[in-house]
C-alpha cells in the first residue's frame, strides 16, 4: 500500500489542485528572487556597458546613478592628459516623459559622445547606430517606439534610427541614446515664456554662469596602463571625486538596491514558511484521512520504516509535482511582467532543493501523528 499513489488515485483532482496551488504559490517566491535579480542587471547594466575605468563626477558625490552630480566639460579635456589614457568622455543622462502619438513614454536619456561614440556597441534589434550629430536617437524595444517615429525633445522632434534588446535603467525606464548635444539642448530647454520669467527673475542677465557641464566623465585606460597611478592622480584633483567602475556599480547597488534587496528577502522568508505550513496541513489531513489504514499495517507487523516512508513519498510527490507547476508559470508569466525577471539554473536548483526541503519538514508532524496511531484502532471500527 502506498499512501502517495492511493491518495493520486482516490481523489486525483483534488492532488494535483493541491500541488498546482502550492506551486503557484512557489513560483510568486521565484519571481521575487528573479526580479531582485533583474534589478541588479538593470542597475549596472549601462555602467558595465559603457566600459569605463574610472568615474569621475561632482566633488562628495557618488555619481549620477546615485545622486545629482554637475561638473564641468572641460574636465574631460584634463582626464585626456592622463597618462595612459585611452579615452575620455563627457556623460550625462536625464529622465523624461513625453507623449509620443496617443501614448505617455518615460525615456532615460543616455548621452553618446560624438563622433567618438555613435552608439556602435549598442545591442541593436533594427536599425543602425548615429549616423548624425543632431536628431537622431536610438531606442529601447521596450518603449514601444518604432523605427522611423519621431520623439519630441525640447523644441525639436528626433527620429528613431535604431531600436536595441534589453537596455534598460536602474528604474526600469526603456534608455534611448543620442548625442552628448543634443542631451544638454534637451535638458536646458525652456518654453519662451518660461524663459522670459527666468530672465526677468534674474534681472534681465541670461548669460551662462559656469558654461557647459555634464553629470560625469568617463576614462578608459588602456591595456597594460598603470590604474593605481592613474586613481592617484586622480585622487588629487580637489574639485571632483573619481571613483573605479566597480566602486561606482557598489553606490547603485547600495543606493537603489539594497532597499529593495531586503524587503524582497523578508517577503520570500514569509511565502516559504507560509508553504510549510500549508504542505504541513496538507499532508498532516492526507495521513490523518488513513489512520484506519495505518492502523492495519502496524497490526500486520509494518516496521516503522515502511509507515514513515510512504508518508515521505506523498509530501516529496507533492513538492515535485508543485515544483514542475512553479517552472511552468514562471515559463509563461515571467517574460510578460513589466520588470525583468532573471531566473536561471541556480535559482531553478535552490527552488527545487528548498521545496524538498519543504517537503522533508512538513512530513515531521504526520509521520509523529501515525507513529501514535495506535493498532487497536481498526478494530475500535
Amino acid at each position: 500500500m502506498n499512501l502517495a499513489w492511493r491518495e493520486i488515485r482516490r481523489q486525483k483532482l483534488r492532488f494535483l489542485a493541491t500541488a498546482v496551488g502550492l506551486g503557484l504559490l512557489f513560483a510568486v517566491v521565484l519571481a521575487m528572487g528573479g526580479i531582485y535579480k533583474g534589478m541588479v542587471e538593470d542597475a549596472t547594466l549601462l555602467i558595465d556597458s559603457l566600459g569605463a575605468d574610472f568615474w569621475i563626477v561632482q566633488r562628495d558625490t557618488h555619481g549620477p546613478f546615485a545622486e545629482r552630480s554637475v561638473i564641468p566639460i572641460s574636465v574631460e579635456r584634463r582626464a585626456r592628459s592622463l597618462p595612459g589614457v585611452e579615452w575620455a568622455r563627457s556623460f550625462s543622462t536625464i529622465t523624461v516623459e513625453r507623449e509620443v502619438g496617443d501614448r505617455n513614454v518615460r525615456l532615460s536619456l543616455v548621452s553618446l559622445s560624438w563622433p567618438d561614440d555613435r552608439g556602435a556597441w549598442l545591442p541593436l534589434r533594427e536599425g543602425r547606430a548615429l549616423n548624425a550629430a543632431h536628431r537622431e536617437i536610438v531606442v529601447d524595444a521596450s518603449l514601444g517606439l518604432e523605427l522611423g517615429s519621431e520623439v519630441p525633445l525640447g523644441d525639436e522632434h528626433y527620429r528613431v534610427v535604431g531600436v536595441t534588446s534589453g537596455m534598460v535603467g536602474s528604474g526600469g525606464d526603456g534608455l534611448a541614446f543620442l548625442t552628448l548635444s543634443d542631451l544638454l539642448r534637451v535638458s536646458s530647454y525652456m518654453p519662451p515664456e518660461a524663459r522670459r520669467l527666468a530672465r526677468a527673475a534674474a534681472g534681465g542677465n541670461s548669460a551662462s554662469s559656469g558654461g557647459v557641464q555634464v553629470s560625469a566623465v568617463l576614462v578608459r585606460m588602456k591595456d597594460g596602463a598603470d590604474r593605481e597611478r592613474a586613481a592617484e592622480q586622480l585622487a588629487g584633483w580637489s574639485d571632483v571625486s573619481a571613483w573605479p567602475t566597480s566602486t561606482q556599480q557598489s553606490f547603485v547597488l547600495l543606493g537603489l538596491v539594497d532597499k529593495a534587496r531586503r524587503q524582497i528577502g523578508l517577503f520570500r522568508v514569509i511565502l516559504v514558511i507560509v508553504s510549510s505550513i500549508v504542505v504541513s496541513q496538507i499532508v498532516y489531513n492526507m495521513t490523518t484521512a488513513k489512520t484506519r489504514e495505518i492502523a492495519l499495517l502496524k497490526l500486520m507487523g509494518a516496521r516503522t520504516r515502511v509507515i514513515v516512508g510512504m508518508i515521505l513519498q506523498q509530501s516529496l510527490l507533492l513538492s515535485a509535482l508543485a515544483y514542475l507547476a512553479a517552472l511552468g508559470t514562471g515559463a509563461l508569466v515571467f517574460p510578460i511582467f513589466p520588470r525583468r525577471v532573471v531566473v536561471g539554473p541556480e535559482e531553478m536548483l535552490t527552488a527545487g532543493l528548498l521545496l524538498a526541503a519543504i517537503g522533508l519538514f512538513s512530513s515531521l508532524a504526520a509521520i509523529y501523528r501515525a507513529l501514535r496511531t495506535s493498532p487497536m484502532t481498526i478494530l475500535a471500527g
